[in-house]
């Protein structure tokens, strides 16, 4: 079959109206347009070794499948040169690793070049990988009338990693999972982490995991067969030296850490992120840190292991405080974390950790071994390039590590996640990054949903593909089209409107919920986050008014804000609206859903701010108002538990519950 209107080639814009991601950097519009005959093949031409015919049957299923979801058309697949084709998948060696040839409507040049209509060519399987995604992001937009065009691409950087927190309260489902690995197979990338705590069922630690429905062995086995079948490496990351915060609370395990008398404390998502270190100084820390890294790695194909090693405030402090007068927190460090990478090295495997303690004490930075790949998480959204200079200077392989800018809210920062990614992207590829991560944390027990990730995951396979082809309206045009059904872009729009919307976040709920010891005093590990976040001068003293008076002075510190509530609340009305008349999916619904969820968080702020006198009381409602807010934060809730267990288990969903109830009853209490 031949194109239809055929037209000289024209040069085009780098979409030619199509919504792509990433976007190609070349992409030639070669006239008219190949309508798809109903009954077509797809034949895979490439090495016929068994490795490579697996892959090519996936690709071609692939192809087939999006097809018959886009035009209800059949297609059959073969393999082997004899079989006659409306659509080949070949090799072509000229082409460089990951790159790819694509040509619709016309008759490619080059080696492994076939006749067919329509031609998909990588330099290696990787890139035939990369064309295909291409293609079924084309046929989702145009179905069987396809534009005639030429894209030929290739990454910038060869590792693009998606790190997804599965630990700090949201354990996702199994087929949460896989989605979410086909959505980042479709956006071309080729490496996940799971990012674990305490939340994985390792043998003699059930009193750790026990009631957070924990990821089992067999998980991770399937895991990363689906993983491999998509061309995305599921690499191991597991805290083995900070971050230990449950597992430190046990009665099993407490007498490792540097403060075990603080075990007993009530829990608290915010004491999470900062007590939870390993004392390197107890020879059982390190058996215990090896002990889990060898059970956790044999479930992987991967030889690669992030260590984790972040956020050690505890370090040289507590129990180990003796060792470090002597020998100093640096040596500390360096010495436990090299020791972790020998024992892995030893292994034949390629250790990564990351890269916030060493980049802060730069001294560590030369005694750390050089094979050790080292991940430079910087989240700043004005991030400048000084830490990622610092670690090419001192010669060591590094990611560049930016963040979907999604924890402790309902809703995503999108503004802050695209200035952050493109930022660091492009400072990665200045400076010689081996790869590009985008980080997904849940901090505060992951009450962002699954979908509010997605444009920091689009964002990330945009900018770490090309540094240069970077341009947040495209990619959200892209992201709305892919994902949400929506050609228009304004559902993106619309959320990133909501996403300035958040007078009182769920970190705010936490952090006035917790600056109460559990004995009607002030908690004085809060209190000193809450001094870090809102500024030593603006928090000064309020850690001696008692616990009603520094709850008073967080609102203060608010109040510009807070004051403000019915006016952004009115801004959030209208972003539902615009929401609900751009898009028809399904991702509606926890949008939907996340966006009322903050207008009452809004309201819940304003009126413990109206309480306190803080806020002019125009409106005339008393209690009555704050009842009616106490039941609507409980019926939401009800909808956000149901889509809670549509996505993740049941994990710690209850605490989530607790913060919420709290303050419903507080709401009753007058």
């Amino acid at each position: 079959m031949t194109p239809h209107n055929p037209a000289p080639p024209t040069a085009c814009a780098p979409d030619a109206g199509l919504a792509l991601i990433p976007r190609p950097r070349s992409l030639t519009a070669t006239g008219g347009e190949f309508l798809l005959p109903f009954q077509g093949r797809v034949c895979y031409q490439g090495p016929m070794d068994a490795q490579s015919c697996q892959t090519g049957a996936l690709l071609a299923e692939q192809l087939t499948d999006e097809i018959e979801a886009a035009c209800s058309y059949s297609w059959d697949h073969a393999q082997g040169c004899l079989w006659s084709a409306d659509l080949t998948l070949g090799l072509d060696p000229s082409l460089s690793k990951q790159a790819y040839r694509l040509t619709i409507g016309g008759h490619p040049a080059g080696e492994g070049a076939s006749s067919a209509p329509i031609s998909l060519l990588g330099g290696d399987l990787d890139g035939l990988r990369y064309a295909v995604q291409t293609l079924r992001q084309i046929l989702r937009q145009t179905g069987a009338l396809l534009p005639c065009l030429t894209i030929e691409d290739s990454p910038v950087f060869p590792v693009r990693s998606y790190s997804l927190d599965v630990t700090r309260g949201r354990v996702p489902t199994m087929n949460c999972l896989k989605g979410w690995v086909d959505a980042l197979a479709l956006c071309k990338y080729n490496q996940l982490q799971l990012y674990v705590e305490h939340a994985f069922a390792f043998d003699g630690m059930s009193e750790s995991w026990r009631g957070c429905s924990p990821l089992l062995p067999q998980d991770i086995i399937d895991l990363d067969a689906y993983c491999r079948l998509q061309g995305i490496e599921l690499v191991p990351s597991l805290s083995t030296f900070g971050h230990h915060y449950v597992n430190l609370r046990t009665r099993t395990l407490r007498r490792l850490g540097e403060f075990p008398e603080d075990a007993d404390r009530p829990f608290s998502f915010i004491e999470r992120q900062e007590h939870h270190t390993l004392n390197v100084a107890e020879p059982d820390s390190f058996a215990f840190s090896t002990a889990i890294i060898d059970a956790y790695a044999q479930l992987f194909t991967s030889r690669q292991f992030n260590i984790g090693g972040d956020e050690t405030f505890d370090l040289g402090r507590g129990r180990s405080k003796p060792l470090a007068d002597q020998v100093g927190v640096d040596k500390l460090y360096a010495d436990y974390l090299t020791r972790l990478c020998d024992h892995l090295s030893s292994q034949g495997r390629e250790p990564m950790f990351w890269g916030d303690i060493a980049v802060s004490m730069p001294a560590i930075l030369p005694r750390l071994p050089k094979s050790c790949l080292l991940l430079n998480w910087l989240y700043s959204p004005r991030v400048d390039d000084s830490k990622v200079k610092l670690v090419a200077d001192m010669g060591l392989p590094q990611y560049v590590c930016s963040a979907v800018q999604a924890w402790n809210g309902l809703l995503p920062r999108v503004s802050d996640a695209w200035s952050n990614i493109s930022r660091l992207s492009a400072y990665g590829q200045r400076y010689g990054a081996v790869g590009s991560m985008v980080t997904d944390w849940g901090d505060y027990g992951h009450i962002n949903d699954p979908v509010m990730s997605l444009p920091g995951m689009a964002y990330s396979a945009q900018c770490s593909w090309d540094t240069q082809g970077q341009d947040q309206r495209s990619c959200d045009r892209a992201i709305t089209s892919l994902f949400f059904a929506d050609r228009s872009g304004a559902s993106m729009a619309a959320l990133e409107h909501a996403s300035t919307c958040q007078a009182f976040s769920w970190s705010d709920l936490v952090t006035y919920l917790e600056l109460d010891d559990g004995k009607g005093g002030i908690n004085q590990d809060v209190s000193r986050v809450v001094g870090l976040i809102k500024g030593q001068q603006a928090w000064q003293g309020a850690d001696q008014t008692g616990l009603a008076g520094a709850r008073r002075r967080y609102l203060e510190i608010s109040a510009d804000s807070l004051t403000a509530v019915p006016q952004t609340n009115d801004r959030l009305s209208q972003a539902a609206r615009d929401l609900a008349s751009s898009l028809k999916s399904p991702a509606g619904q926890p949008l939907q859903l996340a966006i009322e969820g903050q207008r009452l968080f809004n309201l819940l702020g304003w009126q413990l701010a109206r309480r306190e006198g803080l806020l002019a009381d125009a409106s005339g409602a008393g209690e009555s108002e704050a009842r009616a807010l106490a039941g609507g934060l409980e019926t939401w809730f009800e909808a956000y538990r149901s889509r809670w267990r549509k996505v993740s288990r049941e994990a710690e969903l209850r605490k989530v519950a607790t913060v919420v109830w709290a303050f419903a009853d507080m709401l009753r209490q007058g």
